[in-house]
């Protein structure tokens, strides 16, 4: 089934790269689809960095990609809370970044506990002060406001390790208000489907790719499509034998991948 597809859909952090690091293969995959008439999309649940961050950060590493490419866990906020929330207050523990593509897409932002806030929206936000925390708290012990988090992914990978992603975020306030948040991004299948909007594909042609069971591969099983997981990010092999989230194809790395998409594709067009 490798030989079909041409549409991938990456994960980033623990994937593709870490921190500024992009890890080998990486570049070779990523310039293999464009030369085969596929096409390459980013779907990260990372909220601290808008869509032209992100195209400014591969572009520092020398790859060339656009706006429509990504679909962050942000922009799908982004385009939920315009749905929804369209003149309403939103309470927003989030980087200057997100609060930015949020005021961007016509969303009222605010960082105090107004009697008039109709909802908390988290993200993973690296500029995260007590402060905050105690009026997200504040706000949810109010039950008329709804309690939304970008992510569910409790840890992002780091060169050194990992660090608290929006998931732990939002558990430290769940566990103090005692509410459950709506997570928007992965392993929500609305980010998928968003890229699939684009091209005109099959289900066949479409691979999802990233490092973690529970969002990245459940995205994929969700959305419909195939997936692949790599172990240089949070699962390995263990946790895919007792997950309930089982990927199509496990690598140990990136290359791994592209060896063996190029592979499949070399095979398929010798037979024909």
């Amino acid at each position: 089934m490798l030989k079909e597809k041409k549409y991938f859909l990456f994960d980033i952090d623990g994937t593709l790269a870490v921190g500024e690091t992009l890890y080998d293969g990486t570049k070779e995959l990523l310039e293999w689809i464009e030369r085969k008439g596929g096409r390459s999309f980013y779907i990260t649940n990372n909220s601290t960095k808008s869509r032209k961050d992100y195209v400014d950060k591969f572009a520092r590493w020398g790859i060339a990609a656009s706006e429509e490419q990504f679909m962050t866990a942000s922009y799908a906020a982004c385009l939920y809370m315009k749905e929804h929330y369209a003149g309403k207050k939103v309470f927003v523990l989030g980087t200057p970044s997100f609060v930015e593509e949020l005021k961007g897409f016509g969303v009222q932002v605010t960082e105090e506990a107004e009697q008039d806030v109709t909802c908390v929206l988290a993200g993973f936000d690296d500029t995260l002060r007590y402060e905050k925390l105690e009026k997200a708290c504040k706000l949810l012990f109010r039950e008329e406001v709804d309690f939304l988090g970008t992510n569910p992914d409790l840890r992002c990978p780091a060169p050194f390790g990992f660090i608290p992603d929006c998931g732990a975020i939002c558990g430290m306030i769940r566990d103090t208000v005692g509410r459950e948040p709506y997570f928007i991004g992965k392993p929500n299948r609305v980010i998928a489907d968003l890229c699939a909007e684009q091209c005109r594909g099959s289900s066949e042609e479409f691979l999802v790719v990233g490092d973690r069971l529970y969002t990245d591969i459940a995205c994929g099983i969700n959305a419909g499509m195939e997936t692949a997981v790599v172990y240089t990010g949070e699962a390995d092999e263990e946790e895919v034998r007792t997950s309930i989230w089982k990927p199509d194809y496990c690598f140990d790395t990136i290359r791994d991948l592209y060896e063996a998409v190029k592979a499949a594709a070399e095979t398929g067009e010798k037979a024909e």
